[in-house]
């Protein structure tokens, strides 16, 4: 049997140290508007080359991920200040609604929440788990909770292992907490709502580390629904 085989490449220093630095923005380590370390202290940290650093800089800056600005330095890239989200054009061309947006939610992050529940370790559970905990600060000290409640889906989303499921939820979330942020906001002004949507991160979270992919399903599917019931009941503007 004649088989085509390909030798293993080892990965490049340089897309490892852009991994590692995606990861960090992608589970909110990292924050809209955090300066990060400069080339010559990330290549000691991370023990690589300062070559290798700005290679990875530079793919992040392409992606929409770091800003550079002159006599700065290198920052998280804000939302707002990315270019414009492909999620508020499709809104704006297909005169979609609210209502369509969440639905389109339930079908990505029902799904998340079952991979995974059945893919994630102990440092994705970690992730989630800190958001939980993140969230509840923030609502103590007077804030809404918002980043945290990002910080929590984009783990779930990233305990999926599926880089594509990660991408698209970090542009869903960009354009859901920036495009409709003054719409999102009346969710969570009531502090019944942030008992309520705790509560229901709180059972994602342990179906997860249950690794029971049914379960997680429900649990996010019950999470999303009181989110849409709530705008349902709303009479808010169009969104865009």
């Amino acid at each position: 049997m004649s088989i085509s085989l390909k030798p293993i490449k080892p990965k490049r220093i340089s897309d490892q140290v852009f991994d590692q630095l995606r990861e960090l923005i992608f589970r909110g380590e990292m924050k809209p508007g955090d300066q990060i370390l400069p080339e010559r202290d990330l290549a000691e940290a991370m023990n690589v080359s300062r070559t290798s650093i700005r290679d990875a800089i530079n793919k992040l800056v392409v992606m929409g991920l770091l800003e550079q600005r002159q006599g700065q330095g290198t920052f998280i890239r804000s939302p707002e200040v990315k270019s414009r989200n492909p999620l508020a054009v499709a809104m704006e061309t297909q005169d979609a609604s609210l209502e369509d947006l969440l639905e389109v939610r339930m079908g990505l992050e029902c799904n998340a929440a079952a991979l995974a529940a059945r893919r994630a370790v102990d440092t994705d559970l970690h992730f989630i788990e800190k958001s939980i905990e993140e969230m509840k600060t923030e609502v103590r000290s007077g804030r809404l909770g918002t980043e945290a409640d990002v910080s929590f889906h984009m783990a779930v989303s990233y305990a999926t292992k599926n880089p594509l499921q990660v991408y698209i939820m970090k542009n869903f979330y960009d354009f859901l907490f920036v495009g409709i942020k003054e719409n999102l906001s009346h969710l969570y002004r009531d502090p019944a709502n942030i008992e309520k949507i705790l509560e229901q991160h709180l059972e994602i979270y342990q179906t997860i580390r249950n690794h029971d992919d049914a379960q997680a399903f429900l649990a996010m599917q019950k999470h999303i629904n009181f989110v849409l019931g709530f705008f349902r009941s709303l009479n808010l503007k169009p969104v865009g």
